[in-house]
């Protein structure tokens, strides 16, 4: 018997580490970790231990006897990518020469470390308390002394862990357990709610600092670049998404869910996740912790149809395998893949079997007429190959003009969602690349910046999902780790304490562990009442006001 890994993967790698056989590939020494969409298990070398799945961060392992129904495929997934036509090994590349198969090329991501004994702690600022933030200030917390200051501009703590992840996706989210263990440590000092740029400048949290990371990913979305994309019905999907998990800085309002069809312009995860929660049992959404508002406008909509609008065929979709996966799981609701131009077709049946277009096989194809109303029932129309050419309306959003296959036609729709990528915005007090919507760096140092790095998207683009951040972060990590033994990192001109006492002169209203803390046992307490894993605080009087149960002023 093997294990598995499924849908929630993060490929962190953490479950590569611990694996004492070497069956779990990519490595983070091969090359294609960062490019597969998840890591797989080799069932012939599978020794049955279990280690990776008590490992795993993401509760992303099985054994595979045990998958449940919606799993099953992904032993078959786990078992394929290590099978060419000849039924040769084609996923891992061969170990050090004079080693066997089960050599261990791979453990624990680390550093070189050649800090003196002596060295003095390193006071290191990481302003963003998502996943790239938070595998910083645990490589910094556990392979070094120093002393983290954690930032955010939310009065709470979880960036896209809490914000970006979809509710019914409860195994992605318990990541957050993993980085939760680390707030209350001894040598972090909280201080959420403080926005750099606004209560202080990078030059002032600089000055405290002997090193600065900043980790703020993509905050915004790029845009389609077609008239009518700002009439009132078309929004983001980043803005949807925060909507659905209670971003204080989205309204919930928001989310008004009165047409029977949505178009999403994109094929990403992001785009199968809106369309996904669109058409879901909202009985089903209760048990998450999805928004109270965004659960009753589920329960009073009017959705029945969604619209994925892809420029290109299913050869070149952006989703993941996974994400396809779940679409095809939803009960009660039909997936069809519009045929109205046959590449489409082509492209599914000449997909091989460890390409995602081949998944698409056992889904129905036939001709959908978009130009008119939905269908009976509920449904998701996957489009390929149709392209946004105007959004229509005299006030609101009435429908959208797309090309392809067939020539041009109109979809009418009383909502358009575009979901076509995430990207970053400028840094207060940092250089900024508008074409990539990144910060120019060397290998995570901030150019022409000294003592000051970036991580995750804001470093990279918006590419990769939460485990990513953790091969990111090392990298990161290490380039100042080496700029402080060279003597590279500028000496902090203020003390802990007048940081402190500068942040609390500016923000009466900063958050620290114990209020974090206490917006935790609000929540679960919210969550107890309603028979509900638990119940977010959705605006940050909300947040605040739980908070000071605990305590509002500066813990150290």
């Amino acid at each position: 018997m093997a294990f598995a890994i499924t849908q929630t993967c993060c490929s962190d790698a953490t479950c590569v580490a611990v694996c004492p056989v070497n069956c779990i590939h990519p490595t983070p020494q091969e090359r294609a970790f960062g490019s597969t969409e998840m890591l797989h298990i080799d069932p012939k070398t599978c020794i049955d231990c279990g280690a990776c799945a008590d490992a795993c961060p993401v509760d992303a392992i099985f054994p595979v006897p045990a998958l449940p129904p919606a799993q099953r495929e992904y032993a078959a997934i786990n078992a394929a990518w290590y099978e060419d036509g000849d039924g040769e090994a084609a996923g891992p590349e061969p170990g050090p020469a004079g080693h066997g198969p089960n050599f261990h090329a791979w453990d624990e991501p680390a550093f070189t470390r050649t800090l003196p004994a002596d060295f003095a702690p390193l006071r290191v600022a990481v302003v963003g308390t998502g996943p790239a933030g938070m595998y910083a200030a645990e490589d910094l917390l556990l392979h070094t002394n120093a002393e983290v200051t954690l930032l955010d501009r939310l009065p709470v703590a979880g960036g896209l862990v809490r914000y970006g992840v979809a509710p019914d996706h409860p195994a992605t989210k318990k990541v957050g357990e993993t980085f939760a263990r680390f707030h209350g440590h001894d040598r972090v000092r909280m201080r959420l709610g403080v926005e750099v740029g606004r209560d202080i400048s990078a030059e002032e949290l600089a000055a405290h600092h002997d090193a600065v990371i900043y980790a703020v990913g993509a905050a915004t979305d790029r845009r389609l670049g077609i008239p009518g994309e700002d009439l009132p019905g078309s929004l983001s999907a980043t803005t949807f998404v925060s909507w659905y998990n209670a971003h204080p800085e989205v309204a919930p309002e928001a989310g008004v869910l009165d047409a029977e069809r949505v178009v999403v312009v994109g094929n990403g995860n992001v785009a199968l996740d809106v369309a996904r929660l669109l058409v879901a049992d909202p009985d089903t959404l209760a048990g998450t912790d999805i928004s109270e508002h965004a659960l009753a406008a589920l329960r009073a909509s009017r959705v029945r149809e969604v619209v994925l609008l892809g420029r290109r065929g299913p050869e070149d979709a952006a989703y993941t395998t996974s994400e396809l996966l779940a679409l095809k799981q939803l009960p009660g609701v039909e997936l069809v893949v519009d045929d109205h131009d046959p590449r489409v077709g082509e492209a599914v049946e000449a997909a091989g079997p460890r390409d995602k277009a081949a998944v698409l096989r056992d889904v129905p194809r036939a001709r959908v007429d978009v130009a008119s109303g939905p269908a009976p029932g509920r449904r998701i129309v996957l489009r390929f190959r149709s392209a946004p050419v105007e959004a229509l309306g005299d006030g609101a959003v009435r429908g959208l003009r797309v090309t392809g296959g067939s020539g041009e036609l109109e979809i009418p729709t009383g909502m358009l969602l575009r979901a076509v990528g995430y990207r970053g915005r400028p840094v207060a007090g940092l250089p900024f690349d508008e074409t990539t919507g990144t910060v120019p760096h060397e290998s995570g140092r901030v150019r022409g910046r000294e003592g000051t790095y970036v991580v995750g998207w804001i470093k990279r683009g918006p590419s990769g999902g939460i485990g990513a951040n953790r091969t990111c972060a090392a990298e990161t990590v290490g380039t100042l780790l080496a700029d402080a033994v060279a003597g590279a990192l500028p000496a902090p001109k203020g003390t802990p304490k007048a940081f402190k006492r500068l942040v609390r002169s500016r923000n009466r209203n900063v958050v620290d562990a114990r209020g974090l803390a206490a917006i935790e046992r609000a929540e679960l307490s919210r969550g107890l009442r309603d028979g509900r894993p638990r119940v977010k605080l959705a605006t940050v009087d909300e947040l605040l006001a739980a908070a000071r149960g605990g305590r509002l002023s500066l813990r150290r």
